[in-house]
């Protein structure tokens, strides 16, 4: 089956990350011509106390104007599967607020990560992460806010701290216990690439029935990398061929380099598809 590269380029979109104030950041996707925008708040330039009146109606106003469509980013390094005293009211908090200043200013999702473990605690963790989970989808769905749920990269063996939901099973152990609708899948297929099952083996386990978002960047499928299309290994053209084919309709979100890396980055992958 052929698949529409069109639709595909409207559908791609540039993750921000944490760098830019979101109006600058939506000024630029607007004039580089991307509709999708991820951007993590919470940092200098987007500070949760900065999101007054004056400024929630003008992130409004610029994503009618312009009509772009934009996500909220968590940041990974703050532990979902946390459970010590303070910190585990600060995780809820923290999570809360992302979802909080997302009804504020209209942003489509809020994406989310599983936490992580520190080996010796690896059940406790994650439970803990799994219930956090539970209880702010109960409160997104409250607000009207969906959540993605990222599948990760994993770490070396042999290293202390790893990531929770980076391989087939132990996302399907979240997946599996989350019933809320408002929780989807945000497939990062250059995390799938590091491990055995691989980008097709991973979409396989659970196919489009959550799916939200494919989070794309290349590598060379030995470590974690975020790496320009082109510069790794990724069959790119094959990935969209079965996303595609399999009836996806949701956005692509391009993570790595920085922003104008993305602009050509896109355009890479849509030339590759236009002279498969």
């Amino acid at each position: 089956m052929s698949i529409n590269v069109n639709s595909i380029k409207d559908r791609i979109g540039i993750d921000l990350g944490s760098s830019i104030p979101i109006e600058d950041g939506l000024v630029y996707a607007s004039k580089a011509g991307f509709r999708f925008v991820d951007i993590r708040i919470g940092d200098v330039k987007n500070k949760f106390e900065s999101f007054d009146k004056s400024r929630v109606f003008k992130i409004r106003n610029l994503l009618e104007s312009k009509d772009l469509i934009m996500g909220l980013h968590t940041l990974s390094a703050v532990n979902m599967a946390e459970f010590a005293p303070y910190l585990s009211e600060a995780v809820d908090s923290y999570i809360k607020s992302y979802i909080d200043i997302a009804k504020l200013i209209d942003a489509n999702w809020v994406e989310v990560h599983a936490g992580f473990h520190f080996t010796g605690d690896y059940e406790r963790r994650k439970n803990a992460g799994l219930e956090r989970l539970k209880r702010m989808g109960d409160y997104a769905a409250k607000q009207g806010v969906k959540l993605l749920l990222e599948n990760m990269n994993p770490e070396p063996i042999n290293a202390e701290v790893h990531y929770l939901a980076c391989d087939v099973e132990e996302t399907k152990f979240y997946f599996d216990n989350l019933p809320h609708e408002n929780i989807g899948w945000s497939y990062t297929v250059n995390h799938a690439h590091i491990i055995p099952v691989g980008i097709e083996g991973f979409y396989n386990a659970f196919g489009s029935k959550r799916l939200a978002e494919v989070r794309l960047a290349d590598n060379k499928g030995d470590k974690e990398e975020h790496l320009q299309p082109g510069q790794g290994n990724i069959d790119f053209n094959k990935m969209f061929q079965m996303i595609e084919n399999d009836g996806f309709k949701g956005h692509y979100m391009l993570a790595f380099g920085n922003h104008d890396d993305m602009r050509v980055g896109r355009d890479f992958l849509i030339d590759q598809l236009i002279n498969m």
